[in-house]
């Protein structure tokens, strides 16, 4: 009687291994770099803000490794629960007492000391629920009815995050949506009808709201308003020129001291550009580009239908952030607020991105 050989998996993709926790630990050094001085004066602690993103590290490994222990193509029996979590989250945080509102926004929800952003949430959820409803249905996928779940819930995501106020995630989301039903194999006629709307849409959704009408003129004429919408986007601008080709050095921003605003989150590249200049930022773009191929790769090599797509949604929300950030530090769009991913300081954020990564490394074991 033969034996039955059970493959466990392989050692996965090491190279994109390495390429994540180098980019944790170069964050964490770049966030000292921007909120030491910030820190110590609010504070009373130059490492304040860079404890709280070692914490945030240190849970994000161990989210890492331990989706390892669970099978990819198990996570499709969160179709459902994650999207309904994820909804909950996001209702919440306009329950008085629950919300937690900063800068005129309440995007957070929060337990005692404990703070939750659930868009960021909402993001992987979404992956989960498409890639699992598209291969499930993957015969309908070429109808606008095939795709209509996928796209219901994206919109529904998409008006409770836009409600907070939070363009940027609002977009991160929407583009997300439009590559995912590109990705599933729909035709192009399918893909236009589901496009033209939201194209419409942008227009009207700055027109409804002063503060982004606001935004855009300063995105068009910051120094128009140099003191008040203006005002970020030109001290980020000043960094990155100030960096020039090589940087004025690694810890020497002259930004940081409470010039540019979010120096240790948002525009956290800003510093980046000011410190290692131009060719800082090229070495930091090329191993963002490499992550997104080995994502790429690994999708393009997974087994289902299913890890396809995951991967593809996994590597997408990654890709689609660093692309949006570069463009708003450099105001090559109007100013919006979003997390550098594995960079910016923020625990949310890094827990749940190196929880995805860990599922991208674990499909590539199984690969």
């Amino acid at each position: 009687m033969k034996k039955k050989i059970v493959k466990k998996g392989g050692a996965g993709d090491i190279p994109l291994l390495v390429c994540i926790f180098l980019m944790v630990a170069f964050g964490c050094v770049m966030i000292y770099s921007a909120s030491s001085y910030v820190g110590e004066v609010e504070y009373g602690d130059a490492l304040f803000f860079v404890k709280k993103q070692i914490i945030g590290a240190i849970f994000g490994a161990a989210a890492f490794v331990g989706v390892q222990f669970v099978d990819p193509e198990k996570l499709i029996k969160l179709k459902y629960p994650a999207v309904i979590v994820a909804a909950v989250a996001l209702i919440l945080v306009f329950v008085p007492g629950v919300g937690v509102t900063n800068y005129g926004a309440t995007r957070w929800i929060g337990f005692g000391g404990l703070t939750i952003q659930p868009s960021e949430l909402a993001k992987y959820a979404f992956v989960i629920f498409a890639a699992a409803h598209f291969s499930k249905h993957y015969d309908e996928v070429k109808t606008f009815r095939g795709v209509l779940p996928v796209l219901g819930v994206g919109v529904a995501f998409c008006i409770l995050i836009i409600a907070e106020p939070n363009m940027s995630i609002t977009m991160c989301v929407a583009l997300l949506m439009f590559a995912m039903v590109f990705l599933s194999g729909t035709n192009l006629k399918t893909f236009a009808f589901m496009l033209a709307p939201f194209v419409l849409a942008v227009p009207l959704l700055i027109i409804l709201e002063p503060y982004r009408l606001q935004r855009l003129s300063a995105f068009l004429d910051p120094w128009a308003s140099p003191k008040d919408e203006g005002y970020q986007l030109i001290q980020s601008l000043y960094a990155l020129g100030n960096g020039g080709m090589f940087g004025v050095g690694l810890f020497n921003s002259t930004q940081k001291y409470r010039f540019l605003p979010f120096a240790e989150s948002d525009f956290i590249m800003s510093v980046m550009g000011e410190e290692l200049g131009f060719f800082g930022l090229a070495i930091f773009f090329a191993a963002a580009l490499f992550i997104v191929i080995r994502g790429f790769n690994i999708a393009r090599r997974a087994p289902t239908r299913f890890t396809f797509l995951l991967a593809s949604g996994i590597t997408l929300v990654y890709g689609i952030q660093v692309v949006i950030n570069a463009l708003v530090v450099s105001g090559t769009i109007p100013p919006t607020g979003l997390p550098l991913p594995l960079i910016s300081s923020g625990n949310t954020s890094l827990v749940i991105t190196m929880a995805s990564m860990g599922v991208l490394y674990g499909i590539s074991r199984r690969n």
